[in-house]
């Protein structure tokens, strides 16, 4: 019995020391594609932000000069590494949101900004059309001081434009936590935009207006 006790608490270690081993390999792989993204974006800056569904947004940010890079993720939550559906049932905390990569010598962060203010509506409280919940949120996360100034300025020039009947409620905090959303809705208008009744109804109308409005800005 003590025999085979033994060989019982042998295998658990072997299979501990396994598992171990395969996390900090993960958490290596991790670290070192983080490291790499990071020496590629050398000139590069980003942006987060949340402007209700991040399928309509990316779309919008994705045919700017200037912009390199669009990824929808969850940020603002309390949960690490978030799934869709538990962002959806509003249990996070996290605003669905994009980050995008973008060169400032060719579209700087004024202009990111600028944009975002006519890309949705930033007057209604924690929701977007008939989406609605706090993951819909209208948010500036931002990523340095700097942002920070920027954005606060650019709400302000926003409220007294005269282009909202109602005040602005986006809200702007200090970015802590981002997690990128499953690969599926990466890219998701240009792949589904004719599949899904949601972007035929909601996103292609938006993304269309928008394109309209600033033909100019767009890549060629």
């Amino acid at each position: 019995m003590l025999k085979f006790t033994v060989l019982i608490n042998f295998c658990l270690l072997i299979i501990v020391g396994s598992a171990c081993s395969q996390n900090t390999q993960k958490n290596s792989d991790k670290k070192a594609k983080e490291e790499k993204n990071i020496k590629n974006m050398e000139g590069l800056e980003m942006a987060t932000l949340g402007a209700g569904c991040f399928w309509c947004v990316e779309a919008i940010y994705q045919d700017l000069k200037g912009v390199v890079k669009v990824e929808s993720g969850y940020a603002g939550g309390t949960v690490d590494n978030p799934t869709y559906k538990e962002v959806c049932d509003g249990t996070t905390g996290h605003a669905e949101v994009i980050r995008v990569v973008f060169d400032p010598k060719i579209i700087n962060y004024n202009l990111i900004l600028e944009l975002f203010w006519a890309a949705h509506d930033p007057t209604t409280l924690n929701r977007q059309g008939n989406d609605i919940g706090t993951q819909y949120r209208s948010a500036i996360f931002y990523h340095n001081d700097v942002q920070k100034e920027i954005a606060e300025k650019s709400r302000r020039e926003a409220n007294l434009s005269g282009d909202f009947s109602n005040p602005i409620v986006t809200e702007i905090t200090a970015l802590t936590n981002y997690y990128p959303a499953e690969d599926y809705h990466q890219d998701y208008f240009n792949l589904n935009g004719d599949k899904n009744p949601y972007c035929s109804a909601v996103v292609a109308p938006k993304v269309s207006k928008f394109r309209k409005k600033y033909a100019h800005l767009l890549k060629d």
